[in-house]
């Protein structure tokens, strides 16, 4: 079933959708188009989505009906709209695009791209010898079929124990494993978050999660971090006493996209104020193993209960490598059972042949998170030194872990600078994205688990075309690639 956004709605994601000051301002049916296309490039407007009648948009954005027909005009030119008499106009994907590895829509012709979307490293060197190893390990399981929605046993019993040695005594009965930190994820929400209750996010947060709440048809409330300063105690705890979430999602490690870590007496405070007002928390712990400065790290969160209201989520994706598509749950057994029943449904069980490589991974994370920190650390010096020459005027906070920096940028425009950086052959994920309704655009995540050589250049391209943003008139808009 097709949905169908009103005119309203699409005026609400549009904001200021003129062209910026500083630069030849375009007839407004080519800044409404290019704006459109824009929505659909940082995720906000997705495909298969009804536009709202030609009449009723020109109301919402105050505009002549000629300006709108003249923009879906150029849309359909382009290949961002297709439209049937008597059954309205709907988003679409141009021709000769595809589905890129990052999730981004990318044109066939365009693949060499410097790819700052993603903030995720390579594999690293001891895979292929896990990989080895477990191929050795498989016959053992061949008699049986192979279905084990809740994981391997040697799995969980590693991943269990990395959770005992972080301070949390936790038992293989503790642990599912998932496909992936996402389905960990999703399997929580299916289980905690009936359609249309209140969950609770931080802004800015990680774009997947705001997704897969979309799609349970959560009602979304935000606690808005500070850029420098990250959370603030008393406004969170005061969010979660007075809106009374069903769930709040946090990611209290290296914040994704902002970097920031939760300190312990935040934590504490935070799992008795979930459990007085009867709030389930799921906290993503994707990036707790990437501390890059050697700094102790507070105590997990789930430390501090008492009462089964934490979730812990996390996965292999950021410390290891997001192509084995392994994460895991721990929470207490009897939910740990609820959620394998519900993925049953989902599909079935994580593959064995992964788990087992995962297994070889954890027994020498030691040594592999150790190299990967090395590695991160020098590429973050890397980002921040290129940042600073040859955009001074950006500020950020150094992060103390994880793999993003989170820019704040001389003016609203992020997603402009995403299309434009397109051009030049680097993809941006854009403030946007990052939040609800078309906010952040002052902002900008810049990853840097890449070779230093492509950060130095990604950075004195964005460089150039932030340059011509304000200096070079831009008479058209380019097809940018769309993020679905």
């Amino acid at each position: 079933m097709t949905t169908t956004m009103r005119g309203d709605q699409l005026a609400r994601l549009l904001g200021q959708w003129h062209a910026l000051p500083g630069r030849r301002r375009s007839p407004d049916y080519a800044a409404l188009a290019g704006s459109i296309r824009g929505l659909l490039s940082d995720g906000r407007l997705p495909l298969g989505v009804r536009l709202p009648a030609e009449r009723e948009l020109a109301a919402a954005l105050s505009v002549s009906r000629t300006t709108v027909t003249a923009a879906y005009r150029g849309l359909r030119e382009s290949g961002h709209l297709t439209s049937r008499r008597g059954a309205g106009s709907w988003t679409t994907l141009p021709n000769g695009h595809r589905v890129a590895t990052s999730g981004l829509w990318t044109p066939d012709d365009d693949i060499e791209m410097i790819d700052l979307g993603v903030a995720a490293s390579a594999a690293p060197p001891e895979l292929v010898g896990a990989a080895r190893a477990a191929a050795d390990d498989l016959p053992r399981f061949l008699g049986s079929a192979g279905y084990r929605p809740t994981g391997l046993g040697e799995l969980r019993d590693a991943v269990a124990a990395g959770y005992t040695r972080r301070g949390v005594p936790t038992s293989a009965e503790q642990i599912l494993i998932t496909s992936g930190t996402q389905q960990a994820l999703d399997l929580s929400l299916r289980l905690l978050v009936p359609p249309g209750t209140t969950v609770l996010v931080e802004s800015p947060t990680y774009p997947n999660a705001l997704a897969a709440l979309a799609a349970r048809r959560a009602r979304i409330s935000t606690h808005g971090l500070d850029a420098e300063t990250g959370w603030d105690a008393e406004l969170l705890l005061g969010a979660v006493r007075q809106t009374r979430p069903r769930m709040a999602y946090l990611i209290p490690e290296f914040q994704n996209p902002t970097g920031h870590l939760m300190p312990a007496a935040l934590r504490e405070r935070l799992v008795a104020a979930a459990h007085s007002a009867g709030t389930e928390l799921v906290v993503d712990e994707s990036w707790v193993d990437l501390a890059l400065d050697g700094q102790a790290m507070p105590p997990p969160v789930a430390v501090f209960d008492r009462h089964s209201r934490v979730v812990s989520i996390g996965g292999l994706s950021k410390a290891y490598w997001g192509g084995l598509r392994i994460g895991w749950v721990r929470a207490s057994a009897p939910l740990v059972q609820r959620l394998a029943a519900l993925r049953v449904g989902v599909d079935m069980a994580s593959p064995v042949l992964e788990q087992l490589v995962a297994v070889r991974l954890l027994h020498d994370a030691e040594r592999i998170v150790a190299a990967r920190r090395a590695e991160l650390r020098e590429r973050r010096a890397v980002l921040t030194a290129a940042v600073r020459e040859h955009l001074p005027e950006w500020r950020f906070k150094e992060p103390g872990g994880g793999t993003v920096i989170w820019a704040e940028l001389d003016g609203p425009i992020s997603s402009a600078l995403a299309r434009a950086a397109e051009e030049v052959g680097v993809r941006l994920a854009p403030g946007p994205r990052f939040g609800l309704d078309g906010t952040l655009e002052r902002f900008l995540r810049l990853p840097y688990p890449l070779p230093p050589e492509d950060l130095t250049e990604a950075v004195r391209r964005i460089a150039s075309v932030r340059y011509d943003l304000d200096h070079v008139a831009r008479p058209d808009w380019r097809t940018p690639a769309v993020i679905a």
